[in-house]
């Protein structure tokens, strides 16, 4: 795929390359490195990459009062950066984080 786009874009010229970086500047604005939401992984919620764990299991185990320590010796998967780019989504996506924490309580 990667190999197809740089056939393309050798043909464009470099208006059209300004555009089209443009175009991938404005669609990345919502990207957060390091959490991804992919349908069929934990029913399409923000998770870690390369982990199953929500975002949302994160948040709530910080405010059960978890230090990230003790995080990270839960979860020895994870890495101190995706701790901080789990905040940093958390802080973009409150109430959509605070919505699963709750769905998943009542469940």
């Amino acid at each position: 795929m990667v190999q197809e786009a740089e056939k393309l874009l050798g043909g464009l010229s470099r208006s059209e390359k300004a555009q089209l970086l443009q175009w991938i500047v404005r669609d990345l604005g919502e990207a957060f490195p390091g959490v991804e939401s992919r349908e069929g992984v934990c029913g399409g919620e923000s998770c870690i990459v390369r982990t199953r764990i929500p975002v949302w299991v994160l948040v709530q185990s910080r405010q059960l009062g978890m230090s990230e320590a003790d995080i990270l010796r839960s979860y020895p998967t994870l890495r101190a950066e995706d701790l901080v780019n789990a905040w940093a989504y958390f802080r973009s996506h409150r109430d959509e984080i605070e919505m699963q924490i709750r769905e998943n309580e009542e469940a």
